[in-house]
């Protein structure tokens, strides 16, 4: 494999925060405000970020774009689950990372994230991969909306293998799923880790591709979606919902994980947060209702691309 290119990367992912930032902020109306940050070098992890939010917006009740760039001398037990030989190794990493949470309930969540990281074994050359993907998290199921999506998903990928659309898209439906809910988390799209395989170039090429799809494949959704009207009783599933979200990124998701557990910017950690949430105890939706839908129609795994055929 070649030899990482970090500042590249680090070029590719701060344009890349910028077009999404911009992209949103068009489309929402409010700026984004930007919180830069450092870490001491008496802190566990050394380096930057930008962490670039909204909150109280007129689309985007609260959602955020960060960059970050660290560097650490042992990898935390959440980013070697795969790659037991580097367990204690030095190590770089960076990536940029988004959730969206809309204030319309008919407006899905969205998230995405792109990210390198370096594994630095002492005496022996890096050890480098790839990984990210992007999901959605719809309240209200739309055909369309699921179909669009993955539609994007499938041509960002297509130039570097047809079966890559396929193993990712199943990937992410296995990785955002609530093993103790027995539940998907939404409707899926594309997920990948630990990727080197086409080599260094192409892995960062084929990530450059997801990356730079995101906003085709969400800025569509909202426009679509925005306008349409609601009340309570969907603002109240909604936030019944973002539960499951909250759920997944505190007890199952591996980035969180590798934040909290390398001792990372909390606030920027648990900035994917969902601002109002709701539990139930022992709740189900009535049978036949648009909230009885989502779970029937749209969170069992479904091959979206042949639905939009």
């Amino acid at each position: 494999m070649s030899q990482p290119d970090t500042q590249a990367v680090r070029t590719y992912l701060l344009g890349l925060q910028d077009r999404i930032v911009s992209a949103l902020q068009e489309e929402d109306g409010k700026a984004f405000v930007a919180d830069g940050w450092t870490k001491a070098p008496e802190d566990r992890l050394q380096g930057d970020g930008l962490s670039r939010l909204v909150e109280e917006g007129h689309v985007l009740e609260r959602g955020g774009c960060n960059f970050s760039h660290v560097r650490g001398k042992t990898l935390p037990p959440s980013a070697t689950q795969h790659r037991p030989e580097l367990a204690g190794a030095p190590f770089e990493a960076m990536g940029v990372s988004l959730v969206m949470h809309p204030r319309n309930p008919y407006v899905p969540t969205a998230h995405m994230n792109v990210r390198m990281f370096a594994a630095l074994p002492a005496g022996q050359a890096p050890v480098v991969w790839f990984g990210g993907g992007m999901d959605l998290t719809p309240y209200y199921g739309f055909e369309e909306d699921a179909v669009h999506f993955h539609r994007v998903c499938h041509d960002a990928l297509a130039p570097f293998g047809a079966p890559l659309y396929p193993r990712f898209k199943r990937w992410c439906d296995e990785y955002f799923f609530l093993k103790h809910r027995q539940e998907a988390r939404g409707v899926g799209g594309v997920f990948y880790d630990d990727f080197a395989e086409l080599g260094y170039e192409q892995s960062f090429a084929m990530t450059r591709a997801v990356g730079d799809a995101f906003v085709a494949a969400y800025r569509p959704i909202i426009q679509r979606r925005r306008h349409l009207p609601y009340g309570e009783r969907e603002r109240d599933f909604q936030a019944y919902r973002r539960g499951r979200y909250v759920e997944f990124n505190l007890v199952w998701d591996r980035g969180t994980l590798f934040g909290l557990q390398s001792g990372g910017r909390t606030e920027s950690i648990l900035m994917s947060m969902p601002p109002v949430v709701k539990w139930r105890y022992d709740w189900a939706p009535e049978p036949g209702t648009p909230e009885a839908r989502l779970y029937t129609d749209f969170l069992p795994p479904r091959d979206w691309i042949a639905a939009g055929v």
